[in-house]
């Protein structure tokens, strides 16, 4: 065995506060830090994966770390290696997921020197850190495990972090200490606050749960159980109450149905939601009084206009629990008033929903309820899958409403399934975003997942399109050529076949059920061209 170096640090420290699994393309300055990882591979402790593309490195991560709410870590080389994983990691950032990034860098002193070394990159650490929560340019051992360990601590509003390790720090000894896990202590609100809060929470209430919310889904119903109040999920939370509940009006809080009723309630509970534009779509919640539950200070005087704001500074299940002593539970028609506002998003989501809808329910039909669906910047998903695609529990729906990449869903599916063994995975992508990470199929192959991709071939990029047509733009780049997608998919090969429009949502529920049924890569392309 080798004498433990700042690489063994990076690794030892990564394995031992808890990350499993290494997704990540070798690369000339990397090697150091993949000697260490195929030592914890050898020994059983870590798993490594191979994506085609750094890019899909990051989606997988991504899937990984709402799938589990336990960070993956992204393994690239300097330069394009790191570069290509970029708008990856962006995306977790703008949801808030976490995944630690490394990767070498330039050796100290040379930092934008311009020496025309290979991979050179003027400042990878400056413009990573402009990107995520933290990038840390290590200086010796250290420093590295420190970081990684900060990276992958707990609690607090989790994003994506960033290790640089300068070529000439990479075989620095280290002493093998790795250091211990930061320990959490969730905050909770002064009792003057909560007991403010619940005189608030009075009359005709509607939850709103976002992201931040993901992990308290016992406290949230119990909380809004005792307040008979309708509850509205981002798409981060959907599923956080089972969508069968008979108090839960589902994802739809982007329609202007739900947000006339957060508007119209006695009072609001908004808990872990940043209430951004990416959710509101161009709206906005204005209810006559609000209390306000975030764990990051920050968040909780953002996008919300209330009359009365209660605003409560802390982790949300830890919040909701102290709250739900203080509530005297009541009876306020809130299932009637539920089955009231799903009816209207339904009739409102349908609008705008074209085929996208019928698809949503056939995978809906036949999705178990342990399964992941991943859904793309594609129609079929924030018109269909959002809406019409229920889900009974939270870490099932992996959607990039952020950042809204192209791209995301099938790396994002790979990564969701490789965290959750024996749970198939379901990506919803247009014909469009297909093209952008096609190759990770191939992963999922070699790895024998069970990944089926649900394709909607409409003949390009169709929003884009209708959005051209309705600033009177002659459409130009939209209406694309496709490759034979059954054949492609066949040629890497997964299980495909064509899906007839006729009879849409029967045949492909019919479809999909074969496919899931196999339990391995498989594609089924909707034409709808």
């Amino acid at each position: 065995m080798s004498a433990p170096t700042t690489a063994a640090a990076v690794v030892d420290t990564a394995v031992a506060h808890g990350v499993e699994v290494v997704l990540g393309v070798p690369g000339t300055h990397n090697l150091e830090l993949y000697r260490h990882v195929q030592r914890h591979v050898a020994a059983g402790r870590l798993r490594h994966v191979v994506p085609r593309h750094e890019q899909g490195a990051g989606y997988a991560a991504d899937g990984w770390a709402r799938a589990t709410g336990r960070p993956a870590m992204v393994l690239t080389t300097s330069g394009p290696g790191l570069l290509n994983a970029l708008t990856a990691a962006a995306t977790s950032y703008a949801d808030s997921v976490p995944a630690l990034y490394v990767s070498p860098g330039v050796p100290r002193g040379e930092e934008g020197r311009d020496l025309g070394t290979l991979h050179e990159t003027r400042d990878a650490s400056g413009a990573v850190g402009r990107l995520l929560a933290a990038s840390t340019r290590a200086d010796g051992p250290a420093t590295a495990a420190a970081a990684v360990a900060r990276a992958l601590a707990p609690g607090g509003r989790r994003r994506p972090r960033h290790v640089e390790v300068p070529l000439d720090v990479m075989e620095l000894p280290w002493d093998g200490a790795v250091p211990a896990r930061v320990p959490y202590e969730p905050p909770v609100p002064a009792p003057d606050a909560l007991a403010r809060a619940a005189a608030l929470l009075r009359g005709d209430v509607v939850v709103l749960a976002g992201g931040g919310a993901l992990d308290a889904g016992g406290p949230l119903r119990a909380v809004a159980e005792a307040l008979d109040a309708p509850v509205l999920t981002t798409t981060a939370a959907k599923g956080l109450l089972d969508e069968d509940h008979p108090l839960a009006v589902g994802a739809h809080v982007r329609l202007r149905a739900a947000q006339e009723a957060l508007a119209a309630a006695d009072a609001v509970l908004v808990v872990g939601s940043e209430l951004g534009d990416s959710d509101l779509w161009g709206g906005a919640v204005v209810p006559r009084a609000a209390v306000r539950v975030d764990v990051e200070e920050g968040q909780l005087d953002k996008n919300l206009a209330a009359g009365e704001l209660a605003a409560l500074h802390g982790d949300a299940g830890a919040t909701l629990a102290a709250l739900l002593p203080l509530l005297a539970p009541r009876r306020r028609g809130g299932a009637d008033r539920a089955a009231a506002l799903r009816a209207r998003c339904r009739a409102e989501a349908l609008r705008d929903a074209g085929p996208g809808a019928e698809l949503a329910e056939a995978v809906g039909r036949v999705l178990p309820g342990d399964a992941v669906l991943a859904g793309d910047s594609s129609q079929v998903a924030y018109y269909g899958a959002v809406h019409f695609t229920r889900r009974d529990r939270p870490r099932r729906f992996c959607y990039c409403p952020g950042f809204a990449t192209l791209g995301y869903a099938l790396p994002a599916a790979v990564g969701a399934a490789l965290a959750l063994p024996g749970a198939p995975a379901v990506a919803l992508v247009g014909d469009g975003a297909l093209m952008f990470s096609v190759q990770e199929l191939m992963t999922a192959v070699e790895q024998r997942l069970p990944v089926v991709t649900v394709v909607v071939d409409n003949g390009g990029f169709r929003e884009i399109r209708d959005g051209m047509l309705a600033r009177g733009i002659p459409p130009l780049a939209v209406d694309l050529e496709r490759p034979d997608l059954v054949a492609l998919a066949r040629a890497f090969g997964a299980d495909a076949e064509p899906v007839p429009a006729g009879g849409l949502e029967d045949a492909l529920a019919r479809a999909l059920q074969r496919s899931l049924e196999r339990r391995r890569p498989g594609v089924l392309v909707v034409d709808l061209t």
